[in-house]
């Protein structure tokens, strides 16, 4: 893997959960699968929000944040029409933006248990 792909995702990475804390996105979540093999990217970042207008909110906060700052536009996006998960694929990068039951339901991070998981402070904690 080259250091400049390394680096964009990096940044790609770090852009999504820009945008979700924007909307303050709940228990934000970085998945580094750069040393899984196999796996489909180099990171998932999760987060849910409390209501399916807040998981809306969220993801079109990432949606504009990455856009603005980097020029990139998901290559594939799914779930708006429900708002109960909505997937931003950026190829290197997959935002996952759930609703909290289906969250909880799904459990991603429990699927890439073995990979090294970055746990983002809200904002409250970071304040309080």
């Amino acid at each position: 893997m080259s250091n400049y792909k390394d680096a964009n995702s990096v940044l790609l990475k770090e852009e999504v959960v820009k945008g979700m804390q924007e909307i303050k996105a709940k228990n934000i979540v970085c998945i580094d699968l750069r040393k899984i093999p196999g796996a489909v990217s180099d990171f998932f970042v999760v987060c849910h929000g409390e209501s399916s207008t807040q998981v809306d909110s969220i993801a079109n906060s990432v949606y504009k944040t990455v856009l603005a700052d980097t020029g990139e536009k998901p290559w594939h996006q799914e779930g708006k029409q429900n708002a109960e998960w909505i997937l931003l694929d950026y190829v290197d990068v997959v935002a996952h933006v759930f609703y909290k039951e289906s969250r909880e339901f799904y459990n991603i991070e429990g699927l890439w248990a073995d990979a090294e998981i970055e746990v983002i402070a809200d904002e409250e904690e970071i304040k309080g």
